[in-house]
């Protein structure tokens, strides 16, 4: 995940706000008028369709601009594509490529990031002939699914059209909630090992360097001590100032990427033990983490639109997506072979526990930490404003904090009753990540196009990469649920820390 959708500074935060909206327009034009004016690009060729084509896009020249000239340039949409496409997800990937194995792990992960990659281009061309057929500046993904639905041969389907949307916002509501239990998790098991290692922390950071653990608490109450800080940040309604907390996260994960990778590519033992393919019951876990990670169709949308040139977006999300897989393959591929078998929940637990290490496990937690207030806004802009809207204007603001309180408190919950870091990813992925990346977007193109005439190879297509999704959806989040239940004897806790 597919993780930080950032405001401000590229509106994906804004894209992923419209793209969930279920409940009317309020919190859209909440966002509309408070820091943002609205760009679209649309196709207006005759036909009112697009061309279609494996690639899923309309010809660059059918881009049309509406509204103002200050969209983003290319650079700041590429930029702002990889942020969307970068986060905690990444950091299970080693894991991932464990539970599938160092060859099928980084084939699998290819073919995923094509289908995803493929899956973004299919929701982009659908919301651009939805563009032009009812003259709309801008479709987000709710709404192209819901048109999708009117524009089907059945009448059951087009009756409850509507569904489309909620069903589509109620998704990106979990997703979005389920990226914050899962920064709860992160942020305790870093925080426990850093301060079980504390007393032993030197400046010497060899690998074969043995460190005594400090017993300190569970890490639940890790999570129940974060709370309260959380709680506070969860406060920030102003975009404006999000956008800074989210600056400063991204710079504090992309430090930490940056000495992280020096670190696993020094010193890589003898491959030649490691399984080609994992057991197959293992690779359902794989599923879930990989599709976690490759969750960012949700910015797909609102960053073509928000473009000054969109004709260069498709170039751009190949480009981008091509180095978001190549960055997840080499991460996932050089930690599971620097840390075998013994690889964690996220590679930073890896890390030895020296100074310069422990300190790129406290900036990525405060990267994480910054980063959950702006993947909050989405489902609170979502879910409060309607809520808020049923009482007086007297009490808005309690009920709006109160609220807030809550779903906070709900995401730290579910952390609590799943503390392990590799099954909520996977969960997450399973449930949600799946849904909006591989289900849905295949079945948008038929429900789209059918009644105009498609070729039966691209139905076929269709139909097999949403059913390869909902298998992934079905067996991806058994499997989680049953290693929750009965964890295996092989598994080592999230919250281990490894002799290096």
């Amino acid at each position: 995940m597919a993780d930080p959708k950032e405001p401000e500074s590229g509106a994906v935060e804004l894209g992923t706000s419209n793209a969930t909206v279920p409940t009317g327009t309020m919190s859209t034009r909440r966002l509309r008028s408070e820091d943002y004016n609205d760009y679209s690009s649309t196709d207006v060729t005759p036909e009112g369709s697009p061309p279609d084509g494996m690639n899923g896009f309309a010809h660059p020249e059918s881009y049309q601009r509406f509204g103002e000239t200050n969209g983003t340039t290319w650079y700041q949409t590429l930029i702002h594509l990889l942020k969307g496409n970068i986060g905690t997800g990444l950091l299970g990937l080693p894991l991932a490529v464990k539970n599938a194995g160092i060859l099928l792990g980084p084939l699998s992960l290819l073919v995923m990031g094509i289908v995803a990659v493929h899956c973004m281009g299919i929701l982009v061309k659908c919301a651009h002939h939805f563009c032009n057929r009812f003259q709309k500046q801008f479709v987000d993904y709710g709404g192209a699914v819901m048109y999708g639905l009117e524009a089907t041969p059945s009448a059951c389907l087009r009756t409850h059209a509507i569904w489309g949307r909620r069903i589509v916002g109620l998704f990106l509501i979990i997703t979005q909630l389920g990226f914050c239990c899962v920064y709860f998790v992160f942020l305790a098991d870093n925080l426990k090992q850093v301060v079980s290692a504390a007393n032993g922390t030197t400046n010497d950071c060899s690998s074969n360097r043995t460190v005594v653990m400090t017993p300190t608490m569970d890490s639940r109450l890790y999570m129940l001590s974060i709370l309260p800080f959380v709680v506070l940040l969860s406060f920030i309604q102003n975009l404006k100032v999000l956008s800074i907390f989210s600056m400063l996260a991204n710079v504090a994960m992309l430090v930490s990427l940056v000495v992280i990778y020096q670190y696993i590519v020094r010193d890589i033992p003898d491959p030649r033990n490691l399984p080609l393919a994992a057991a197959w019951k293992t690779y359902p876990l794989f599923f879930g983490t990989a599709i976690f990670a490759f969750e960012g169709i949700g910015v797909v949308l609102p960053l073509e639109n928000k473009m000054k040139k969109p004709r260069q977006f498709p170039v751009i999300l190949y480009v981008g997506m091509s180095i978001v897989t190549i960055l997840y393959i080499s991460l996932g591929v050089l930690g599971y072979l620097r840390f075998g078998a013994d690889i964690q929940a996220s590679i930073t637990l890896n890390l030895p526990n020296c100074w310069l290490y422990q300190a790129v496990k406290l900036l990525f937690s405060i990267g994480i930490f910054f980063t959950y207030a702006v993947q909050f806004y989405v489902p609170a802009e979502i879910i409060i404003p309607p809520l808020v809207a049923r009482v007086s204007e007297r009490w808005g603001w309690l009920i709006n904090l109160l609220l807030r309180v809550a779903l906070v408190c709900v995401t730290c919950v579910l952390a609590i009753l799943i503390p392990r870091l590799d099954l909520v990813i996977s969960l997450v992925g399973s449930i949600s990540s799946s849904a909006l990346a591989l289900i849905f977007p295949p079945l948008l193109e038929i429900a789209t196009y059918y009644s105009e005439g498609m070729h039966p190879l691209v139905i076929v297509k269709d139909i097999a990469i949403s059913l390869f999704g909902f298998v992934g959806f079905v067996v991806g989040t058994y499997e989680a649920l049953l290693e929750l239940v009965s964890p295996a004897a092989t598994v080592v806790n999230a919250t281990t820390v490894l002799v290096q």
